[in-house]
């Protein structure tokens, strides 16, 4: 039988540690994002991914916030990031730093994820939409390409934040081992 550590035993980082800790160079982008819910739990999978920074677009609600602190449970103090009016806007920001664009969405000629890799080196930001519409299609046109998760089922989509929390782990986890541990 195993037995359950103590939030003391798990080693975690201060907020003020995190700020100063190395950060992969990924960053995530939500476009539209309408559940401050989700909003949340993407800033808490991004904490514990030790993400660079969030973009929030259009509609997506920023911190402080009671309902985005309930799943972030404090990640949107730990998380650096940035408001847009316009994803559009954030896109051309991130490519002007260097970034590779990706939008998660379901389109033709998509990336299987599990056919995606990461190159070490190089910058990343994952686009996420709209619970209902996704990504939008101005975005999905400025990116350098679309991810897809292969579903076998009769839906034919994932909610945003398990989305998030699919994809960057899928994509980190051979960088999270060598550069973070």
């Amino acid at each position: 039988m195993s037995r359950k550590l103590l939030n003391e035993e798990l080693n975690r980082l201060t907020t003020e540690e995190y700020k100063d800790a190395e950060k992969l160079p990924l960053v995530v982008v939500l476009d539209n994002v309408r559940s401050l819910n989700n909003i949340g739990s993407v800033f808490r999978t991004s904490d514990a991914f030790r993400l660079s920074k969030i973009y929030l677009c259009g509609i997506t609600a920023t911190p402080p916030h009671r309902e985005i602190h309930k799943t972030a449970l404090g990640a949107e103090e730990s998380v650096d990031w940035e408001y847009f009016e316009e994803t559009t806007d954030a896109v051309h920001a991130l490519k002007n730093e260097g970034y590779t664009i990706l939008s998660v969405e379901q389109v033709e000629n998509s990336i299987s994820l599990e056919q995606f890799t990461i190159e070490s080196g190089r910058k990343y930001a994952f686009i996420f939409g709209n619970e209902v519409k996704g990504v939008q299609q101005e975005v999905v046109d400025l990116s350098d390409d679309c991810i897809e998760i292969p579903q076998f089922g009769t839906k034919h989509s994932f909610n945003i934040s398990v989305t998030a929390g699919i994809v960057l782990w899928q994509v980190i986890h051979p960088l999270f081992y060598k550069q973070l541990k």
